[in-house]
Order: structure tokens, then sequence, then C-alpha cells
């Protein structure tokens, strides 16, 4: 008469297999992480046709409120005038150049005036900080 044996169920859960797969897996991070360069951007590339024609119109805001456009201060109505006729001549871009302590309401009067003006290329020029 042989006698069978029961076989207790166990209530405790070995980890030791687990923590072997978890270790194996942190090594190959490890050794991988550094191979990839996720940082690496491909840019997509220019044509011709988006190349700037020359320079940009420079038109500088004063402290005062005050326009001018290359050296010549203008008032507003002349401002839109000279504007036109310089961009009659080429398809160039526009920058505006303001003093750090010049009224907002200012450059958004220059920036209608240039939509006034169906200018495409409206830019703002700024020193970048040291």
């Amino acid at each position: 008469m042989s006698r069978t044996r029961k076989r207790r169920m166990m209530n405790q859960i070995n980890v030791v297999p687990y923590i072997d797969v978890t270790l194996v897996l942190l090594v190959i991070f490890m050794v991988t992480a550094p191979m990839t360069n996720p940082g690496l951007v491909d840019l997509p590339k220019v044509g011709q046709a988006m190349k700037q024609v020359g320079a940009p119109i420079v038109v500088t805001i004063h402290k005062d409120g005050m326009a001018e456009i290359e050296g010549k201060e203008l008032p507003r109505d002349k401002l839109l005038f000279e504007i036109k006729n310089q961009l009659k001549t080429k398809d160039r871009a526009v920058v505006i150049a303001a003093d750090e302590k010049t009224q907002y309401g200012k450059v958004i009067e220059v920036m209608d005036l240039l939509k006034q003006a169906k200018v495409d290329k409206v830019g703002l020029l700024f020193k970048p900080a040291p």
C-alpha cells in the first residue's frame, strides 16, 4: 500500500526569478541608453524660393514714439508711403526695432501701418541677452 503524500499549497510567492529578470533588463537598458541620441533633429531643407532677396527694411521706433526708416525720421502718414515705395522695387521683409522704453501702442501702430501696406514678412528686432 502506497501512501500518497498530499502537497500543500504555498502561500508565498518566490520572487527570486523576477528579480533576476529585472536586473538583466536593467543592465541591458544601461548599456544601450548611451548608444541612442534622442537630441538629434533632422531639419527640413529649404529651397531657393525661401532665401531672402535683400536686406530687410528696418523701421526704428524711438522712446518718444518717433519712427524712422533707415535713418530718415518720418511722420506716420509719410511712413506708410515710404514703406510702399521701398516694397514696390523688391520683395523685402520689414523689421521693427523699437527702444525697450517705447510704449507698446506705438509698436502696434507701426505694425498696423505695415498691415495696411500689405507687408507679409514682418519681424521684431531684439538684442539677445548676454
